[in-house]
């Protein structure tokens, strides 16, 4: 079951000061309970689908070569050896190696944006709205960023930062690549491990539109 709650967010301006308020209404789910089951299972399908799965050895059967015995069983004084593709031998078959397999797990796409929606509804008190926030430079610049975080209480250095977008600026990207602990998303990529991670969230006024349109669609 879910139930309908509405948040308010105060936009803030360049100077730092509150301009006006969002409201977004979302439907999340109806017990705490159920939104860490829905939050948990979108993260490990998130998780498993990250995984490549390629890594893949050979047993002694499929490495090739070895079907000749290399000495005889007995009068040598050696240990008797049939192939030299044995476990035991240089270049030879791996037991219990990793083979390739696929992790991709489904997941419905109603549930995926339920835990999105408890995501954003229990990081609410953790997420700052911006106007305008393709204007914070007009030309790569780490100092001004790191300055413009300064004056909203915020430490890249003890904090990880997601900031979305509703389109990465090219100015903000440069600006943004080379400080630890900070994440620039489109809100169009909105995903539950970058969301999960953050201590705190800047997001845009029309990307935070966006997201209300696309989740409570």
């Amino acid at each position: 079951m879910v139930k309908c709650t509405e948040i308010f967010y105060p936009i803030i301006n360049s100077r730092n000061n509150v301009e006006s308020t969002y409201k977004i209404t979302l439907k999340i789910s109806d017990s705490n309970e159920k939104a860490l089951y829905s939050v948990h299972k979108a993260l490990t399908n998130q998780l498993n689908n990250k995984r490549q799965g390629t890594a893949h050895t050979k047993t002694r059967s499929k490495v090739r070569g070895g079907g000749r015995k290399p000495w005889k069983q007995k009068g040598t004084g050696r240990a008797r050896a049939g192939s030299t593709r044995s476990p035991l031998w240089k270049g030879g078959g791996v037991i219990f190696g990793p083979l390739s397999k696929k992790y991709i797990k489904k997941i419905n796409i109603k549930e995926k944006r339920l835990a999105l929606r408890n995501l954003i509804h229990n990081k609410r008190e953790k997420t700052i709205v911006i106007n305008d926030l393709d204007k914070w430079v007009n030309r790569p610049q780490t100092k001004a960023i790191v300055g413009k975080l300064n004056l909203l209480g915020i430490n890249n250095q003890n904090e990880n930062i997601l900031i979305i977008a509703i389109k990465k600026d090219y100015n903000l990207y440069l600006s943004l690549r080379n400080l630890q602990n900070v994440e620039l998303i489109e809100s169009k990529q909105l995903n539950i491990l970058s969301l999960i991670r953050a201590d705190k969230i800047i997001i845009d006024t029309q990307a935070l539109q966006e997201i209300n349109e696309i989740y409570n669609s």
